[in-house]
């Protein structure tokens, strides 16, 4: 089928987390004769969230928009569905991903986000856990951020302000940045 005629959804499936339900949900999706084109899941306690982009033609997308609801409630989870457009992949000169650990406490993660929001970065993934404290130690909080920077100064800045925040805040964390060749003058 030609792109252009594709539809599109995005699914959020949250509920309590037991064997088989994930199954349920990917099989309901195949019966509809839709596609997964991306999806992630996550643990958060005891609830799970199953985040998916579906396509399929025109029916295939209005039958799980009717069908789901009605199997999310059986299942006991609370659905969310939007119809969303698939884009092209934007270029962007860099792409960079940190990784943080650093002694947990509010705001922390705020901070890391505001310092790519400030340089104009395009946040792609974050993830973050907190690892509980030990005998010995406070509970950690790790963090991935992975984001495209548009500017073409080869990450300077935005190196020289992670490392700034990251001994602000008493943090280990190292930064990468990959320059996407297709950008390189």
């Amino acid at each position: 089928m030609p792109k252009t005629e594709q539809q599109f959804l995005v699914i959020t499936a949250l509920g309590t987390d037991r064997p088989g339900i994930v199954n349920t949900i990917t099989r309901l999706v195949s019966e509809c004769d839709c596609n997964i084109e991306d999806s992630r899941l996550a643990m958060f306690g005891k609830e799970f969230t199953f985040i998916m982009m579906l396509s399929g033609s025109w029916n295939a997308i209005a039958q799980i928009e009717a069908t789901l609801p009605l199997k999310g409630a059986e299942l006991e989870l609370l659905i969310v569905m939007k119809r969303t457009q698939s884009v092209e992949t934007t270029d962007y000169p860099s792409t960079v991903t940190v990784n943080v650990v650093v002694d947990d406490a509010p705001r922390i993660v705020e901070q890391f986000t505001n310092l790519f929001t400030t340089q104009q970065c395009n946040i792609a993934e974050l993830v973050s856990k907190t690892q509980p404290a030990s005998h010995d130690a406070p509970a950690q909080l790790e963090i991935q951020i992975t984001a495209h920077h548009p500017l073409d100064d080869n990450g300077l800045i935005i190196k020289n302000k992670f490392q700034q925040l990251c001994t602000m805040l008493n943090a280990k964390g190292n930064i990468s940045i990959v320059n996407n060749p297709k950008m390189q003058s």
